[in-house]
């Protein structure tokens, strides 16, 4: 016992130290951080923070553009994207990139996601991808998998559509089943099957 403590003196317990978790927690940001800080913008600085952000990159303003239905094509850019990483320039050794094409699908749905453009954009990647592999051939595996996966999604999100849209969105849907007969590794077989069992429901 510490001898300059009176009898009846007891030490302050001591202060548990941060666990490793705690510590990285704190010194990774979150939203709920930056939502604390922008709950003491005005009105003013708010403005401010969003000019920023919407002069910092062009994915902001696309994002911004579609939320607000500000462009009179609002899916020109997800298509330029989708046309850049399916269909890529070969002459100029351009690559393809189905993360990246995806990456589209994804940016629209968080800035607006309505059924309409989503499907649009769904068929657009398919009709891209199959008219790539039928003109230069197939990249990879990895890339008709994920054609026949984003077929699969278009028959899914066109099933919310008007009967009107769904059934022009079918007949290209169909025309791309057809082009997939001929790239091989069973996918045009397999969207028939998709195509059947989407009929049968």
């Amino acid at each position: 016992m510490d001898e300059n403590l009176a009898p009846d003196d007891k030490p302050a317990p001591r202060k548990a130290e941060p666990t490793l978790n705690q510590r990285k927690s704190r010194s990774k940001p979150a939203w709920t951080d930056v939502k604390a800080k922008l709950a003491g913008l005005d009105r003013l600085g708010l403005m401010g923070l969003i000019q920023d952000l919407y002069a910092f990159q062009k994915d902001n303003q696309t994002f911004l553009h579609t939320r607000f239905g500000l462009s009179g094509d609002v899916l020109k850019p997800y298509k330029q994207t989708l046309e850049r990483w399916l269909s890529p320039d070969v002459l100029r050794n351009q690559d393809t990139s189905v993360s990246k094409a995806k990456q589209a699908i994804s940016a629209y749905r968080k800035a607006i996601g309505d059924h309409a453009g989503l499907a649009e954009l769904m068929v657009f990647y398919c009709e891209n991808a199959a008219g790539f592999c039928s003109e230069f051939g197939n990249p990879d595996e990895d890339y008709l998998d994920a054609l026949l996966r984003m077929f699969e999604q278009a028959l899914a999100v066109g099933r919310q559509l008007p009967a009107e849209d769904r059934d022009a969105l079918m007949l290209r849907l169909d025309s791309v089943r057809t082009i997939s007969h001929d790239l091989g590794y069973g996918i045009g077989d397999a969207m028939d099957y998709l195509l059947e069992d989407h009929a049968g429901n």
